[in-house]
């Protein structure tokens, strides 16, 4: 990644972009430049005041996602970083209501494992494991979906679904009138970019 990149800022998409629907690929390496987009993340994480933020929903086709289940940036060391992160043993059920970044404004309750087993590297490109429960293992959960192409949008029951299709249609139609102008790219050259990045770091 050039210096240009790296100062390049990035910002959260929304939904139905694309890249939102991405199968990330795993990163074959943790440097600078990776540290630096992690350091970007978790800027807008805060400033959107998230809990957890994956690299497709600023448009980076990695397999990595920085988390916070406090929200708050003063608390460091609650800073997670998961990197190709493998999740396992997911035990229990739980309903819990859920929104998104890249979907703002748009709540519905989804079922996930209560506790959840997760392998990842960390920044230091050394492997862990963790396992999770409650507020944290849901995180997990929602931002390794992102990482798979899935939304919480997905995990909703169809009563649920219609009951927030009248809002998903305003970002369909917001998505639509920005490619009318030309402030978006065609699905193409999205592509064709997301194939352009995947091939420098993966």
């Amino acid at each position: 990644m050039s210096d240009r990149r790296c100062k390049l800022k990035i910002e959260v998409i929304h939904y139905p972009h694309p890249t939102l629907r991405h199968v990330s690929k795993p990163l074959k390496r943790v440097d600078s430049e990776l540290r630096e987009m992690i350091a970007q993340m978790f800027d807008l994480m805060y400033e959107h005041e998230g809990v957890g933020l994956a690299a497709n929903q600023v448009d980076l086709p990695y397999r990595f996602f920085v988390a916070n289940p406090t929200g708050d940036p003063r608390e460091k060391n609650s800073e997670h970083v998961f990197i190709n992160p493998i999740l396992r043993s997911g035990k229990g059920k739980a309903e819990g209501e859920e929104g998104c970044l890249s979907i703002p404004g748009v709540l519905g309750p989804v079922i996930r494992n209560e506790r959840v087993k997760v392998e990842a590297y960390g920044l230091t490109g050394e492997p862990f494991v963790g396992e999770l429960d409650g507020l944290f293992a849901r995180i997990v959960q929602h931002e390794t979906d992102h990482l798979d192409g899935k939304l919480f949008i997905d995990r909703l029951a169809p009563t649920q679904l219609a009951e927030v299709k009248d809002l998903l249609e305003e970002f369909q139609v917001d998505f639509q009138s920005k490619r009318d102008c030309g402030e978006m790219p065609a699905d193409d050259q999205i592509a064709a970019r997301i194939s352009e990045l995947e091939n420098l770091r993966t």
